[in-house]
């Protein structure tokens, strides 16, 4: 057996190759929609990929199912009760696919979606214990697919929650503990709000670690599931749609093009949104009015999708010769209308000096100066509400990031406002976001709370 899995760190998530080595029959399982280095593995290895799983409807980027069945002819596979504009097969609880003696059993575990599905490994057709089970979105390392995202129409977060109750409890946790889990996602994913840094685990590490499979009621489990689960970025309901329809294929040959300055400023007065990906201080040293940071070092296609809206085109400054990079990241949630990229960013923006702007950025000192003011800013926190439970700054509004575009009406627009979050990447995307919706004393807090943490200490809990 050739068991490979594939890891993005930007979007915390991760694709398997399965293949029987003998035959060079291989499948795929939740792929990303650059399918180039899946590609490129199965044809240095001898290998024909006939199948492509989905473990469920993914909310948090777009698959690449469609890419890889136009490549290679696979049929494209998901849980019996998925619905899709495209031909697919429906995989039933209990089937089994040969790909010679390696073999994959489908487990239907819902929960995360209603049409989630897990994917048995067995090394051996007539092994007795499977070698791992890739779990989706179901069970992640340290903890569960949360029931309540917009993936899953017409079904309530309750409906939810307790089919994922009895597909973690009865089914995940009735394999035997020397199985290995391989789940879809890890360390900072909207998909959970406790989810590991490991890449993998077994079933008995779970069953002794993990809070939401220790035994317990239905209720119990609901509301131990549902509390305190991060914001959805907004892009989420976009993608969970576009994973169920006939979209148009990713073309990495087809990058958004270089423009020239003219070229730039002429897309940017007909509407287009400016995505500046380069260093928070390279941008508050300099950047064009309306122009929204999200940083490209940091989790860049996830913050770009919780603040830019899905059907505006947009434009991209970019740092030194990462252009074509963000387009892809950018391509891998489903934002395909990239105009162009600024060329040669540093001189074009020198070229267009007269239309650059500086961003604030304040210091935890300054700041707390400011608040001891006869008129002290409002304090907006971006961050999530499971890390503001462990400290926030007295007095602070909180919106996290995520909501921040649709609750922008709860920022008080008559007085100076700082932004802070953890550590100063957050921050920086809001205080652009307010910038561009038209507020003008907007700064953000350099090394976020814990920066305030560690030079004031009036933190409440």
């Amino acid at each position: 057996m050739l068991f490979t899995q594939y890891y993005l760190d930007c979007l915390s998530q991760a694709s398997y190759l399965v293949a029987d080595e003998a035959t060079g029959r291989a499948v795929l399982v939740d792929p990303r929609r650059d399918i180039d280095e899946y590609l490129t593995d199965a044809r240095a290895r001898g290998l024909r990929i006939e199948g492509v799983i989905n473990t469920h409807f993914h909310a948090d980027f777009l698959a690449g199912h469609l890419e890889v069945a136009a490549a290679t002819g696979a049929w494209i596979g998901y849980g019996r009760r998925a619905e899709t504009e495209y031909p697919i097969r429906k995989l039933a609880d209990g089937e089994r696919i040969s790909l010679g003696d390696v073999t994959l059993e489908i487990m239907e575990t819902p929960g995360h979606t209603p049409e989630s599905i897990s994917v048995l490994v067995h090394e051996h057709a007539d092994a007795i214990v499977p070698y791992g089970v890739l779990t989706g979105d179901a069970l992640f390392i340290g903890d569960v697919g949360r029931p309540d995202l917009l993936a899953s129409f017409g079904v309530t977060a309750d409906e939810l929650g307790a089919m994922l109750y009895d597909s973690v409890q009865r089914k995940l946790m009735g394999l035997p503990d020397e199985v290995r889990v391989f789940p879809a996602h890890g360390a900072g994913s909207a998909c959970g709000k406790n989810l590991s840094t490991e890449r993998q685990s077994t079933i008995g590490e779970q069953r002794r670690t993990n809070y939401a499979c220790a035994p317990m009621s239905r209720e119990q489990f609901l509301a131990l599931v549902t509390g305190g689960q991060p914001a959805a970025p907004g892009y989420f309901a976009f993608d969970a749609v576009l994973n169920r329809r006939a979209r148009d294929l990713f073309d990495s040959t087809a990058a958004a093009r270089p423009l020239t300055t003219a070229e730039f400023a002429r897309a940017r007065a007909e509407g287009a949104v400016v995505v500046d990906a380069r260093d928070p201080h390279e941008y508050a040293a300099g950047h064009l009015a309306g122009a929204i940071n999200v940083p490209a070092d940091g989790r860049f296609a996830e913050t770009a999708g919780s603040v830019v809206a899905p059907d505006r085109p947009v434009l991209v400054v970019a740092p030194h010769d990462r252009e074509e990079e963000i387009v892809v990241r950018l391509a891998r949630i489903g934002f395909d209308r990239v105009v162009g990229h600024l060329r040669d960013a540093e001189t074009a923006l020198v070229e267009l000096a007269a239309e650059l702007t500086p961003a604030r950025r304040r210091t935890a000192t300054e700041l707390r100066d400011a608040l001891e003011s006869a008129d002290p800013p409002v304090v907006l926190d971006v961050r999530n509400a499971g890390e503001r439970e462990q400290g926030a700054i007295a007095g602070s509004l909180h919106v996290p990031l995520a909501e921040l575009s649709r609750r922008l009406d709860e920022v008080p627009a008559d007085r100076p406002v700082v932004v802070h979050c953890a550590g100063g990447y957050r921050s920086s995307v809001a205080a652009s976001v307010l910038r561009t919706a038209g507020r003008r004393d907007v700064s953000d807090l350099l090394g976020g709370y814990g920066a305030w943490h560690a030079v004031c200490d009036t933190a409440v809990a």
